[in-house]
């Protein structure tokens, strides 16, 4: 069985070092008949949305099984584990506190302590209650505040079980992939609304972290930011400046507000009618000292000048080699990100909140071979060792995921888990993958 290893020497083989794996609560829990619609729930009931027509009435049904995949947390012997709150689980229409979906947290976050898990709680990863979008969703600003709500009557509900906090998880995706090109939730399209939403999501961010550190000053409160790095087709002139443009637009857009107070240049160059509106005071509140950042990475992505009048860059197809999903292994552009942003902005300690691959597994004997990911991780923890070597401060790795679940736009077809889930018996299989982390991280000294 193929391993995956680190240098004895490596700051990533110290104790102090946090290894998890991570999960989103759209894509495993299921447990629908006790909450509020979400806007993936209706995401899902429209024709096409859904690359083989599923939904997450199910999922992983983790709404039922979460004792059992507690136990298979501690099995793999990882430091924490990443978890997100469903907002319309535990919110009702009047914005008050669903008691009983609160329980079922509570109950999760107290048997992670008492076997040492730490739990990382994101309050945000994507499932906006459907009342809200039916408001405007994040084209509202009020939803922002709503949100502000929702994040101070929860984080007093858990107390002092939560040992870190993320205000969001991946703004990019929500705005972008779900306002302005429609591809998810709630699948708006257009540039205005997705420079809009993103607005009102880095808003909410910073009225998020400012209610965190009131409630829960002992926890480390961040955000979860993705990155695909920028690279150019070409060294020609044109070429660099549109790949500096995909990267302003596409990566330091979420991530410069906070630490520069402002957006990157790019955003002088929108016309008028698709910048987003911004208050006096936005950036302020958007600008909260963070205790750590996460930062999520999967791949990369080439550019060259526009082809399209009005564009500001032109995209290519993914490189080779790919995963399942279509996306370039490139573990080289982890290392890049991690010391390019060290350089750029005052960053606070990062972890690594997701990394991993889609591949086309299949269980053969009870066994699933999945060397393919055996071998991303091990490049990619290699590129994070190397960041740290050049002075980079990460303090922890995700795996994502802790089990196959609902890949969102592409339904059940992609697998990312270390451990195999049969969607129709709901067996769960540590895959080889997930048994090479779990040796790493029983090999630290």
């Amino acid at each position: 069985m193929s391993k995956i290893t680190l240098p004895p020497t490596s700051t990533m083989m110290s104790k102090s070092f946090v290894y998890g794996v991570a999960t989103a609560s759209f894509q495993i829990e299921g447990g629908i008949e006790d909450r509020l619609p979400c806007i993936w729930d209706t995401f899902c009931q429209t024709a096409g949305k859904i690359a083989d027509g599923s939904n997450g009435e199910v999922a992983c049904d983790h709404y039922n099984k979460w004792f059992e995949d507690i136990e298979l947390i501690e099995s793999i012997g990882v430091d924490a584990y990443r978890l997100s709150i469903s907002w319309p689980r535990v919110i009702d229409k009047e914005g008050q506190l669903n008691q009983a979906g609160v329980d079922f947290y509570i109950q999760i976050l107290d048997e992670l302590n008492r076997r040492n898990i730490k739990p990382f709680v994101t309050l945000y990863h994507w499932d906006l209650p459907q009342h809200i979008e039916d408001t405007g969703g994040w084209l509202n600003r009020k939803t922002a505040y709503l949100y502000a709500d929702y994040a101070d009557k929860i984080s007093k509900a858990f107390g002092d079980r939560v040992y870190s906090y993320a205000t969001f998880n991946e703004p990019f995706c929500s705005a972008f992939l779900g306002y302005e090109i429609g591809v998810h939730a709630p699948g708006k399209t257009g540039r205005q609304n997705g420079r809009q939403a993103a607005h009102h999501i880095l808003l909410a961010h910073g009225l998020g972290m400012q209610v965190l550190q009131k409630n829960s000053p002992d926890s480390k409160n961040g955000i979860v930011l993705n990155f695909t790095p920028c690279y150019p087709k070409s060294n020609s002139d044109a070429d660099l400046q549109a790949t500096d443009y995909a990267d302003q637009y596409i990566n330091q857009w979420y991530i410069k507000p906070i630490f520069d107070k402002a957006y990157p240049k790019i955003f002088d160059l929108l016309p008028e009618n698709e910048k987003p509106v911004i208050e006096a005071g936005d950036f302020d509140i958007i600008a909260q000292p963070l205790d750590y950042i996460g930062i999520n990475y999967y791949t990369r992505l080439t550019y060259s000048a526009p082809q399209v009048e009005g564009e500001f860059y032109h995209e290519h197809e993914h490189l080779y080699p790919r995963t399942d999903i279509g996306w370039e292994i490139y573990p080289q552009a982890l290392t890049d990100l991690l010391t390019s942003l060290a350089k750029r902005y005052p960053l606070p300690p990062i972890y690594i909140t997701e990394n991993g691959a889609a591949i086309a597994d299949t269980i053969e004997n009870g066994e699933v071979v999945d060397t393919d990911r055996i071998n991303y991780y091990q490049s990619h923890l290699n590129a994070v060792d190397s960041a740290i070597e050049q002075g980079v401060n990460v303090q922890g790795y995700f795996a994502w995921s802790l089990m196959d679940n609902f890949e969102w736009a592409e339904g059940y077809l992609k697998r990312f888990g270390i451990t195999y889930v049969d969607y129709q018996s709901q067996e769960r299989t540590l895959k080889h993958s997930g048994i090479a982390y779990q040796q790493l991280i029983k090999s630290r000294s």
